[in-house]
């Protein structure tokens, strides 16, 4: 009788082996659960934060534009406006710089320098007469900044996660029409 009691009480080794392998692999499962959890939710809040960043960008742009007197300088990455304070009635300048070396936007007005946008990946501004096209939904480009009426803005940024670009992109597009010219 005592060998029987002996043999009741423990695991036997393939028991063990067995459990051990079960573990392992709900272990495996569980842990690889956690780390794409983890790398999604990563994921999800660098979007959330660079379409936050690019959409207040644009809504800073847009409603700066929209007051400025004239466009005095255009090329692909920079534009120049003229706008009057209307405290003082004085002109001042603001320009929008893209550097894409630096993937940075920059907003210039005097000496004072702000960065609009980091790990902006391309940006490309351009510059319109305000009537359409007959029978679509574009407006005639201008070659000088003497005809513009209308400026779009196209952005792409993006960020990367663990090394790897993943889904941590924000793209902007908006066409602005220069309300007092």
């Amino acid at each position: 009788m005592i060998p029987n009691r002996r043999r009741r009480r423990a695991f036997t080794l393939v028991e063990f082996l067995v459990a051990a392998g079960l573990a392992g692999i709900i272990l495996v499962a569980v842990l690889s659960l956690a780390f794409f959890s983890a790398r999604s939710f990563a994921a999800l809040t660098n979007y959330v934060d660079l379409d936050n960043i690019s959409r207040n960008t644009l809504d800073h742009m847009l409603r700066e534009i929209r007051q400025a007197d004239a466009l005095t300088y255009y090329s692909t990455n920079t534009l120049t406006f003229q706008h009057t304070d209307p405290a003082s009635g004085s002109p001042f300048t603001v320009s929008y710089v893209y550097s894409p070396t630096g993937r940075t936007l920059t907003r210039i007005q005097g000496s004072m320098r702000n960065t609009m946008l980091r790990e902006c990946d391309f940006l490309r501004f351009s510059i319109f007469q305000r009537n359409p096209l007959p029978g679509t939904w574009d407006q005639y480009p201008t070659a000088t900044v003497d005809t513009c009426k209308l400026v779009q803005l196209s952005w792409v940024c993006s960020r990367t996660i663990l090394g790897a670009r993943v889904n941590t992109e924000s793209v902007q597009s908006a066409k602005v029409i220069i309300r007092k010219k």
